[in-house]
């Protein structure tokens, strides 16, 4: 069974993201663990001074979410009723980081959903503050769903990669899985003036040709470049309607997450990015 976390703050960001979470695993068993935090709500009301109001503003907003839950529920019944799909309200006192990470770590979780931006919608921005938080964080794969993103079925899905570490088999198995239920191309893109590889990037690049061994695979050099304008001007080309990225030292990923804002990886930012995490759990 696919494990999901799916943080809900009831904005349309985090409604549209939870909906295409449902289309890309409607083959899959699955259970959604709707996750919503208050703890920031509650401790920057000025009006709690005392111990007796902290307690009671935490009930009153575990009851308040605990019902916008359950209208999330129905919801998800009216817009896609999966049989094969199960769900869970978490409504928690607590800080998003933190509660996903020791939900990630208790459940064991195959992946987290959410919107690329959320109740706050800076349009300033291309990845909200807690988005990238987790990404860089949490030890499990993230999809972020941008706010203008309407599903469509995955064919195509770019993977960029410079072959430089070995990936981790129960992520790219999530991967393969995704693209095969829908028959996606996946493409390996890699950026070097070299043709010749080393090594190293052999025995990689054999890792993931034969972890996608049952997709369709695309393998692709081309010369080294700024990494976004090479990425989105394969996008436009190939019709691409994923990004797959890695969050690991000496990746494509590491060198977008070491901007002073992750602004420059407006990697498209009309379609979904799944970010792998190369990192022990």
């Amino acid at each position: 069974m696919r494990k999901i976390i799916a943080p809900v703050d009831f904005s349309e960001n985090s409604w549209n993201a939870l909906k295409a979470a449902i289309q890309y695993f409607k083959y899959e068993k699955c259970i959604f663990y709707l996750l919503h935090t208050y703890g920031e709500e509650v401790y920057a009301n000025e009006e709690v001074t005392s111990r007796a109001l902290l307690e009671e503003h935490k009930q009153i907003h575990h009851d308040r979410a605990d019902g916008a839950l359950d209208e999330i529920l129905t919801k998800i019944k009216a817009y896609y009723p999966a049989p094969n799909h199960s769900y869970e309200k978490l409504p928690v006192f607590g800080y998003l980081l933190d509660e996903i990470h020791d939900l990630v770590e208790k459940e064991n979780i195959d992946l987290i959903v959410m919107g690329t931006k959320g109740k706050s919608d800076n349009k300033q921005l291309t990845y909200g503050s807690q988005t990238l938080q987790v990404i860089k964080y949490v030890k499990c794969p993230v999809l972020a769903i941008p706010a203008v993103y309407s599903y469509e079925r995955p064919s195509n899905i770019l993977f960029p990669t410079n072959y430089m570490l070995p990936y981790r088999k129960r992520e790219l198995k999530l991967l393969s899985c995704l693209a095969k239920s829908y028959r996606a191309t996946i493409h390996m893109l890699y950026l070097s003036n070299y043709e010749r590889l080393s090594l190293r990037q052999e025995d990689n690049k054999a890792l993931l040709s034969y972890s996608f061994r049952e997709n369709s695979l695309q393998s692709v050099r081309q010369d080294y470049g700024p990494i976004v304008e090479k990425v989105n001007a394969y996008i436009k080309a190939e019709g691409i309607e994923m990004i797959v990225m890695v969050n690991t030292h000496h990746s494509y990923m590491e060198e977008l997450l070491d901007q002073s804002n992750l602004d420059p990886i407006c990697l498209h930012t009309e379609i979904p990015l799944l970010v792998l995490q190369n990192l022990a759990r």
